[in-house]
C-alpha cells in the first residue's frame, strides 16, 4: 500500500484515528492536507499549504510524517507550540498508530540551565535582591532532580525573570568542551537525543540561528532528514532576518563586563586590573545607549549614513570609538592570560568577536542589506538581508537537491497570502516554484461569527481615537460579562486604552481589565481563560504585539475580538522603507504589493484569534473607519472570513445578548 493510500486509511471514518483517538473527527481539508503531504514525502519537492483554522493540520503533518517511516524534522515559531508537539501530539499519535518511533526535544542554548553557570552565579555576592536570591536557591533545588534541565518544566518561574540569563548559556559565554561540567551539559545532553531519534522537533529561532552560526549540532542533524516540516511558517521570514544578519546589543556587552570581573577575580586575581577593565566597558556602553538619548521604547531608527537618525553623529563615533577601545584593552589583557582557565579562554573569544563586530558598525552598511538601531533599556545594532529568500534556495532546498536525495519540505499556517500563489509567503522564502495547496477552514463562520466597523469613530490619524476605542469597548464588554480581547496595533494605544478602561472599571466587581506586561503571558492567559468561573470577574484583555497571533481561546471565554486599527506596516520602520524602496526600484506599487498584503495578513491572524472551535461563536469588531469607507477596504474584507455584517451599535448590542444565551446552536 503506498503511503498516500495508507494516509487515507488512517483519516477515514472508521479508521485508525477514528477509533484510537477520542477527540479525532474526521475533516476532508485535513484528509486533503494530509495525502498532499504524503506525496511530497515520497517524491520529494517543496510543498506550501495554507490550511485554515480548525483543519487539525498538526494531525495532517505528523500523521504522514510518521507513518512514512523516513528521519523527521519539525519545526514551529513558539516554544510553546515545541512543547505540546513534543508533550502532547507526538505521543498521541505513536500511540495510536502503534509506531516505535523515537523522539526528541532541542531548544536554544538559553532555554537549558547551566550547570556551570549556576556555580559562579552560587559564588556571586553581587546578587541584587532576596527575590532573585530566593529564585536561584529554586532553581538550585530542581537541578538536583531535573532529567533534561528544560526551564519550562521549573514551576512558577516567571519567563521573564533576571535569574534566567544568569543561570544559562549563550554563543558568547558557553565554554564547549573545555568546560568543566561539559559531560553533563543538558544542551549536549539534547544535542545527542536529537541524534539519536527519528522525530525531532526545533523551532524557527533555533533553525536558523544554527544555519547563522553552526554551532548547535544541526549542521549534523539536518543532512540525515529526509523530510523537513515548518509549522507557523509565517514566521519563517522574518524570524531567518533577525538571525541572519549581523548584530550587537549593549547587553552583551554588560553581560560580558560583568563575566569578566568575575572571572579574572576568580582565576587572576591581581594580575590585571579586572575592575577597571570591565567598568572601562561597562560604562562605555552605557554611554553609547546616552547618546541616543530618550526615545519611545522599541523605536527603530534608521541608519543610513555614519549614525542613526536623530543621533548626533559626533557624540556617536565618539561613544563607538570609546567603546571599542575599552573593548580592545580587555581583549589584549585576556590573550596574555587566556590559558589559565577555559573561563577566560571564551572571554577571550568573546570580546574579539565584539571588536570585530563594533568594527563592522564603524563602516559602511552593504549594499544588499539594512542597517538600523533598536531602541529600548539596551541598544541593539543590526545590519540585516531584507529576505531569506537568497539563503533558502542557496544554503537549504539547493545544496539538498545537488546530494541526490528526495528530500521534502513542507511550509504550513494558517495564513500565508491573499493570492493565490501565497506570494506574500513564498517571494520573500524563495519559494516561488513551490506547489501550492489551500485548504479552507471547516468552520460556518457566516453562522459563527460577525464582524463590525463602528463609523462613528474618529479617524485612526485622530489624536482621540484611541480614548474612543476604549469607551467603546467599555459599553461592549460588559453586555457580555467581559469575555473581550482588544488587539492594539502600537504599544502606545496599548497603553491609552489599558489604562482608560483599568479607570473605567476601577470599582467594578463584575469585570477585571488584564494588560499585557504587567503580568507573565502565561498567567495572563489562564486568568483569562478562566473569565468569570467561580464566581469571578469577568475579563477585557488589552494586548499587542505577540498576541495577534498563537493566543488559543476557544469556548465562551473569549467572544469579543477589538482590533484598534488596520494593521498596515509603520511606515518608517527601516526594514518597511527598505522594502518599499526595492519595490518602487522594481516599478511596482508599494502599497498593493506591499502594504495591503502585510495589513491583510495581520488582520487576519488578529481575526484568527475569535473562532477556535465549531461550537464558538463571537464578534470581530475593527475600530477603522477606512475599512468600510476606502476602496482598498473591500481587499481587506475579502481576506477575512465570510462573517455577517453588522450594521450598527444598537445591531451589535442585540447580537451581543444573543452570545449571553445558554445555546450555541443560534446563528449571530
Amino acid at each position: 500500500m503506498s503511503l498516500q493510500d495508507l494516509v487515507r486509511e488512517t483519516f477515514a471514518p472508521g479508521g485508525l484515528l477514528s477509533r484510537a483517538v477520542e477527540e479525532f473527527r474526521p475533516r476532508d481539508g485535513q484528509t486533503e492536507m494530509a495525502t498532499a503531504i504524503a506525496r511530497t514525502i515520497d517524491h520529494g519537492g517543496v510543498l506550501v499549504v495554507e490550511a485554515g483554522t480548525g483543519i487539525g493540520k498538526t494531525f495532517s503533518y505528523l500523521v504522514p510524517a510518521l507513518l512514512s517511516g523516513t528521519r523527521v524534522l519539525v519545526s514551529t515559531a513558539t516554544k510553546t507550540l515545541q512543547d505540546q508537539l513534543f508533550g502532547r501530539d507526538l505521543p498521541l499519535l505513536i500511540g495510536a498508530l502503534g509506531l516505535p518511533v523515537r523522539t526528541a526535544l532541542l531548544k536554544g542554548r538559553g532555554s537549558y540551565l547551566c550547570l556551570h553557570r549556576l556555580e559562579i552565579a552560587r559564588h556571586d555576592s553581587d546578587l541584587p535582591d532576596r527575590i532573585v536570591a530566593r529564585t536561584l536557591a529554586k532553581i538550585e533545588a530542581w537541578a538536583q532532580v531535573t532529567r533534561t534541565g528544560d526551564l519550562a518544566e521549573l514551576p512558577g518561574l516567571d519567563e521573564r525573570s533576571s535569574v534566567i540569563p544568569v543561570v544559562t548559556s549563550s554563543r558568547d559565554n558557553c565554554l564547549g568542551s573545555q568546560c568543566p561540567r561539559f559531560r553533563s551539559c543538558h544542551v549536549n545532553q539534547a544535542r545527542r537525543e536529537a541524534l539519536a531519534a527519528d522525530v525531532v522537533v526545533i523551532n524557527h529561532h533555533l533553525f536558523f540561528a544554527d544555519l547563522a552560526v553552526r554551532e548547535s549540532g544541526m549542521a549534523e542533524l539536518l543532512p540525515s532528514v529526509r523530510t523537513v516540516i515548518f509549522d507557523e511558517a509565517h514566521q519563517l521570514n522574518e524570524t531567518g532576518v533577525q538571525f541572519l544578519g549581523k548584530q550587537l546589543t549593549t547587553g552583551q556587552l554588560l553581560d560580558f563586563a560583568r563575566d569578566l570581573l568575575i572571572c579574572g577575580l576568580q582565576h587572576a586575581r591581581g594580575l590585571v586590573d579586572w575592575q577597571q577593565l570591565a567598568s572601562d566597558t561597562e560604562f562605555a556602553a552605557r554611554d553609547l545607549r546616552l547618546v541616543v538619548g530618550k526615545v519611545y521604547p522599541g523605536t527603530k531608527l534608521r541608519w543610513v549614513g555614519d549614525a542613526p537618525e536623530q543621533v548626533n553623529v559626533s557624540e556617536w563615533s565618539d561613544a563607538l570609538g570609546t567603546l571599542h577601545a575599552a573593548c580592545t584593552r580587555a581583549m589584549l589583557a585576556l590573550d596574555t592570560f587566556s590559558e589559565i582557565a577555559p573561563d577566560l579562554a571564551r572571554l577571550s573569544e568573546r570580546v574579539s568577536a565584539f571588536v570585530e563586530r563594533l568594527e563592522l558598525f564603524s563602516g559602511s552598511c552593504d549594499h544588499d542589506a539594512v542597517r538600523w538601531l533598536d531602541v529600548g533599556a539596551q541598544l541593539r545594532l543590526v545590519e540585516s538581508p531584507l529576505d531569506i529568500a537568497h539563503t533558502v534556495q542557496t544554503r537549504l532546498i539547493k545544496p539538498m537537491e545537488d546530494d541526490g536525495s528526495q528530500r521534502s519540505w513542507i511550509f504550513t499556517s494558517a495564513t500565508l497570502g491573499a493570492d493565490a500563489k501565497l506570494r506574500w509567503f513564498t517571494e520573500p522564502c524563495g519559494l516561488g516554484d513551490a506547489e501550492i495547496l489551500k485548504v479552507s477552514s471547516p468552520f460556518d463562520y457566516s453562522r459563527q461569527a460577525a464582524v463590525y466597523v463602528p463609523l462613528h469613530l474618529p479617524k485612526p490619524s485622530d489624536p482621540d481615537h484611541s480614548a474612543q476605542v476604549a469607551a467603546f469597548v467599555a459599553r461592549a464588554a460588559p453586555v457580555i460579562g467581559g469575555r473581550t480581547l482588544v488587539l492594539t496595533t502600537t504599544l502606545r494605544a496599548l497603553h491609552t486604552v489599558s489604562e482608560a478602561l483599568q479607570r473605567h472599571f476601577i470599582d467594578s466587581k463584575y469585570l477585571e481589565v488584564l494588560v499585557q506586561g504587567q503580568q507573565p503571558k502565561r498567567e495572563l492567559m489562564e486568568r483569562f481563560r478562566q473569565g468569570d468561573q467561580g464566581g469571578r470577574a469577568g475579563c477585557i484583555l488589552v494586548a499587542s504585539a505577540s498576541f495577534w497571533e498563537g493566543v488559543d481561546v476557544p469556548g465562551d471565554a473569549l467572544q469579543l475580538v477589538v482590533i484598534d486599527k488596520l494593521p498596515f506596516p509603520p511606515p518608517n520602520d527601516p526594514l518597511v522603507e527598505a522594502h518599499s524602496k526595492r519595490l518602487e526600484a522594481m516599478g511596482r506599487s508599494v502599497f498593493n504589493d506591499y502594504f495591503l498584503p502585510e495589513a491583510a495578513i495581520a488582520l487576519k491572524q488578529g481575526a484568527g484569534r475569535l473562532i477556535r472551535r465549531e461550537s464558538d461563536r463571537g464578534v470581530l469588531v475593527v475600530c477603522d473607519t477606512r475599512l468600510a469607507l476606502m476602496g482598498y477596504g473591500r481587499r481587506l474584507l475579502a481576506a477575512l472570513p465570510p462573517m455577517r455584517k453588522i450594521s450598527s451599535e444598537d445591531e451589535l448590542i442585540e447580537v451581543l445578548n444573543v452570545l449571553t444565551r445558554p445555546s450555541t446552536t443560534d446563528p449571530i
